[in-house]
């Protein structure tokens, strides 16, 4: 029965609705917590509005493993009030068993329904949601709940856990109406949780059985750092997490699928942290196709490594002015670094705010200090500008020349620079200038680049931030150092929540975020939650890897190939209409 009297708990939240004081005795923390996140999403209070999946993958593990263990539970209910229901991760429902009639038909009006996600970022404070959110077993009763459509109800939530790689895989819920709602709902939500992970682990494939019992044979042999992988499990020991930060992780599996791929068995690298290394790799299970390996990473001397990979060049101080360690981040920028060095010409290309121009500027003045940099915008380029180019490319005192946005380039203006900038090379053939052009991705209309791009054999890809998320933890103080000069600093729980983002706008749209902050919210103390924007509040997926966001970008891709028809975007990625549905939900994708 519910914790404290239904009408208290309703006092309480009509209260909590209208900004008025209450108890906060008459709350549990769990709910009182959940209510806040609901508000700070602007979920509305008097309804339920969900989003839709037409077609739910049901081929997947969980379900097809779940789906005997939940018929069972239902025999023996053996008719009473009370709904089985099965969900993804992200709160989709996959299933649900019903056997009361009257039940079933509320279920439905509320869409606690196959194809419906019941998300707390989308219904708000709920047994499945609020339990997915917290990670942990949650009841909720009655007027618990955030929308006054689910107050007859009471439900207890579980997360279901893989058995093998320990992720939250899906939950498991029980709901019955509110007056029929025992202290034991919870204790059986928990038992057939434990009963599906069981079921998983018998009806764990033999790839995966087999790199596990790999992967504890390599830990038992060596004393190295030793992981494994697959599609959706990484592990590895004590020793690799200690030694192995998120960027060397990162870089060491990013080296072992390309291994992977090329059937190389080792190699010898330098990680971003800049040790050296030689990698192991030994697919599971052996043969072309295996999409898994066990991974011994062994620590090498400085010297051993360079006399392996002597064409190698020496390793360079990071560029000045340049914040992150990832490894995407940082290999683009000895990429610029490296470019600069033999005088080759690059384009920098990539999203807005990316950093294409930080780039550009550090590797000058890591290069060039005495001498001068100039940069040029196309934006807004008048009837002389390739003359422009050409005055600033004949002046001894330039070493390096960026010119900005020349996607925007009419047709006349860019044969126009074309010729200065042939010309220009002639004419300083001893000491000619460095030249990098910036390229902004994902527009429309762009000129034909070809013949310009034939002068500059080098194009570097600048990550968008979502794809080197982590150097986020470096880039906040960094830019409140600029704006506050050393008086503030973040929270960990406004750090986790900038994680989160997908900043479209780039690391210029972190910048802009927290110079809000130091504008109009805070310019001493902690940054905390409620100093952000409210569109930085209201995020509230989890944050994702390298390749979650890789794949993401190419989901929202093919939508925007195929004008948003998602049975063409699958077919065009491969993917059943299903699966591409769940993505574009658990990605948040609009």
């Amino acid at each position: 029965m519910e914790p404290v009297s239904g009408r208290r708990t309703a006092q309480a939240r009509l209260s909590f609705l209208t900004f008025d004081a209450f108890p906060v005795g008459d709350v549990r923390r769990p709910v009182l917590a959940s209510w806040v996140r609901s508000r700070r999403r602007n979920l509305p209070a008097d309804r339920i509005d969900l989003p839709y999946v037409a077609d739910p993958d049901l081929d997947q593990p969980l379900a097809r493993t779940a789906t005997p263990v939940l018929r069972r539970l239902r025999e023996h209910l053996d008719g009473q009030p009370i709904s089985v229901i099965l969900t993804e991760r992200n709160g989709l429902v996959l299933r649900r068993l019903t056997a009361d009639t009257q039940l079933s038909r509320h279920l439905d009006q509320v869409h606690l329904a196959p194809g419906f996600s019941y998300s707390e970022q989308f219904a708000g404070t709920n047994g499945i949601g609020t339990a997915l959110e917290r990670g942990g077993p949650m009841h909720v009763f009655g007027h618990e709940h955030y929308a006054e459509d689910l107050e007859d109800l009471a439900c207890a939530g579980v997360p279901i856990k893989h058995p093998v790689s320990g992720k939250i895989v899906g939950a498991i819920d029980l709901t019955c109406w509110r007056k029929d709602a025992g202290s034991l709902l919870i204790t059986l939500a928990k038992t057939t949780a434990d009963q599906i992970r069981a079921a998983l682990m018998s009806d764990s494939s033999a790839r995966e059985l087999e790199l596990l019992q790999e992967y504890l044979q390599a830990g038992r042999r060596s004393s190295d750092m030793v992981l494994a992988f697959a599609e959706d499990l990484l592990l590895m020991n004590a020793t690799a997490k200690q030694n192995l930060d998120g960027s060397d992780q990162s870089a060491v599996l990013a080296h072992a699928t390309e291994m992977l791929a090329e059937a190389r068995a080792v190699a010898l690298v330098e990680l971003p942290s800049g040790s050296r290394v030689r990698i192991s790799c030994r697919p599971v299970p052996e043969g072309a196709r295996a999409t898994g390996a066990v991974l011994q990473v062994t620590p090498q001397a400085a010297d051993l490594s360079l006399a392996v990979s002597a064409h190698r060049p020496p390793p360079r101080p990071d560029l000045p002015g340049i914040v992150g360690r990832s490894g995407p981040w940082l290999a683009c920028s000895r990429e610029v670094d490296n470019a600069y060095r033999s005088g080759n010409w690059i384009v920098l290309s990539g999203e807005a705010g990316s950093g294409k121009l930080a780039l550009a500027r550090a590797a000058h003045r890591q290069n060039s200090r005495a001498r001068s940099l100039r940069v040029m915008d196309a934006t807004d380029a008048a009837d002389d500008f390739a003359d422009d180019v050409e005055a600033e490319l004949a002046d001894d005192i330039v070493q390096s020349l960026v010119i900005r946005h020349v996607e925007r380039l009419g047709q006349m203006r860019l044969d126009e620079l074309i010729g200065a900038l042939y010309s220009s090379r002639e004419r300083r053939l001893s000491d000619p200038p460095w030249v990098a052009l910036t390229l902004t991705t994902g527009g429309s209309n762009q000129p034909d680049l070809g013949e310009l791009l034939t002068l500059f054999p080098l194009t570097v890809d600048v990550p968008p931030l979502r794809h080197h998320i982590d150097d986020v933890r470096e880039l906040v103080p960094f830019f409140l150092s600029q704006l506050s000069h050393g008086d503030l600093s973040c929270s960990p729980e406004a750090m986790h929540q900038l994680l989160r983002s997908a900043w479209p706008g780039n690391t210029a749209e972190l910048r802009q975020v927290m110079k809000q902050i130091v504008q109009h919210r805070r310019r001493t103390g902690v940054i905390v939650l409620a100093d952000l924007p409210a569109d930085q509040q209201a995020i509230s997926r989890r944050s994702l890897s390298q390749l979650e966001a890789l794949e993401r970008d190419a989901i929202i891709r093919s939508l925007l190939d195929n004008n948003g028809n998602r049975s063409d975007a699958a077919r065009a990625l491969g993917m059943s209409r299903a699966t591409i549905y769940r993505k574009i939900h658990d990605y948040g994708i609009r």
